[in-house]
């Protein structure tokens, strides 16, 4: 992952675990759908996200949650590198293969510094 992206990537995960620590779910589970569309082309970043979502699910005491994230996380260490629905959230109750409109200011990172970016 380049600096630039890994910088945003961290960014938002770094407030999603901000928000989880003082009991925010709602708003670290945000974080976590921004730190997903940032990091779903590496597998590693893509699957700690998703991680960090069964984690929001389990303290939330959403079995749909747990369970959606549970493929989810194998998926993202088999599959990332091969191909993700671009812009998707990375929540359980998003289709897993459903591409979704990107934020402006994730889209414009994504265009300069994603996997595929030619600068």
């Amino acid at each position: 992952m380049r600096p630039q992206l890994q910088q945003a990537y961290e960014t938002e995960t770094s407030a999603a675990l901000s928000q989880y620590n003082a009991d925010i779910m709602d708003q670290a589970f945000i974080h976590l759908e921004r730190a997903h569309i940032l990091g779903q082309q590496y597998p590693l970043a893509h699957a700690r996200t998703h991680w960090w979502m069964l984690k929001v699910g389990w303290r939330r005491r959403d079995v749909v949650e747990m369970i959606g994230q549970m493929p989810r996380i194998v998926g993202a260490l088999l599959f990332s590198r091969l191909w993700v629905p671009i812009g998707n959230t990375g929540g359980a109750r998003v289709p897993p293969f459903k591409s979704m409109p990107i934020p402006e200011d994730l889209h414009a990172l994504l265009m300069r510094y994603g996997r595929d970016s030619k600068t």
